[in-house]
């Protein structure tokens, strides 16, 4: 190659070098493709999207939680395929699918609110048009088998999602200031354990610790490990929780995020509640030396028992948003309001 073609080929590769570090503008022309996005918060008089896009449900939820909306000020409207049935599920994928796509899509809704878990969001993942997501965002919360969409549209529409109550949860006081605090006031607030048996912390490892908040159902999570529907780990604070499992499989599932590696790329490490989870029949370990095993050797601020699962006061948790964690005494706290 003579000196003139090789200074043209170095020029080149440095301006195409050069154009790797500018942002991707989206169709606004203010956003890059990596930047997190932030809802708009709830106000009086906002409407909230109500679907189904895992299993199926007693009818009488419905105007359960109608009557809890209403009392905050807030309106519901209902997806077209909320009823439909098939099998276990609450209707057809593509249905399932279509009606969150819409709900996003619908300039009149605000906020999305799953009517409840079980199983199925995994099955719609490859159905949901993220682009549309990420342009048109708004608060959606659910928890358990919700966990798949709040994770996958945090990492392939990057924005943020929220792990809270299911119309089918009991809407506790508890909960509802919290709701209030994050989703219609914007405070950046600390989600504190009540006194309760059920806000018992147990640390782990002592201490505090920054990073961004991602996590939801165990089971659910780990099933996900392989799939491009996950954030990065890189210095996360991951939170889990699960119901109705023997300890060995939280082991088992455990193991399963260690391997993959994502255990050790985490700066912290929170356990909500494992409700109802049982030793079984068999000689077991106790489910604090599971956590033990797994967890200490990170040498990780981390703890066990925070207000997170399959409970009836439990926290709503931005996931995505940067937070500090304090595992000595069990908090989190929001290091910047969640919505905008």
């Amino acid at each position: 190659m003579t000196k003139i073609k090789r200074r043209q080929f170095l020029q080149t590769l440095s301006l195409a070098t050069f154009a790797t570090q500018i942002p991707q503008l989206t169709v606004h022309g203010q956003l890059s493709a990596n930047t997190i996005i932030k809802p708009p918060r709830l106000r009086a008089g906002d409407t909230v999207g109500l679907v189904a896009p895992a299993g199926i449900f007693d009818l009488k939820y419905i105007e359960v939680v109608q009557q809890y909306l209403t009392r905050l000020g807030l309106k519901t409207k209902q997806g077209k395929h909320i009823f439909d049935r098939y099998g276990y599920l609450a209707g057809q994928d593509s249905d399932r699918a279509q009606d969150l796509n819409d709900m996003f899509a619908d300039d009149s809704v605000t906020a999305i609110l799953a009517i409840r878990g079980g199983w199925g969001c995994n099955r719609i993942l490859p159905l949901l048009n993220y682009p549309l997501i990420r342009s048109h965002p708004k608060i959606l919360m659910g928890y358990s088998d919700i966990t798949a969409l709040l994770l996958a549209l945090n990492a392939r529409s990057q924005i943020i999602t929220f792990h809270g109550p299911v119309a089918t949860s009991t809407w506790t006081p508890f909960m509802l200031d919290y709701l209030k605090r994050i989703l219609f006031d914007g405070e950046a607030v600390r989600l504190e354990n009540t006194n309760s048996p059920e806000g018992q912390v147990q640390t782990i490892v002592p201490g505090k610790a920054k990073g961004k908040l991602v996590g939801g159902n165990l089971s659910v999570l780990s099933a996900m490990v392989g799939s491009p529907y996950l954030p990065s780990w890189y210095k996360s604070i991951l939170f889990v929780e699960d119901t109705n499992e023997d300890i060995y499989r939280v082991d088992r599932m455990l193991t399963q995020l260690k391997n993959a590696g994502i255990l050790n790329q985490i700066s912290g490490f929170i356990f909500g509640q494992c409700s109802d989870c049982s030793q079984g029949d068999e000689p077991s370990l106790t489910l604090m030396q599971v956590l033990q095993d797994h967890i200490l050797p990170l040498e990780i601020p981390a703890w066990y028992g925070s207000m997170i699962g399959h409970i009836q006061d439990k926290f709503i948790l931005p996931i995505g948003m940067s937070v500090e964690i304090n595992a000595t005494v069990g908090t989190i706290e929001l290091l910047e309001a969640a919505v905008s």
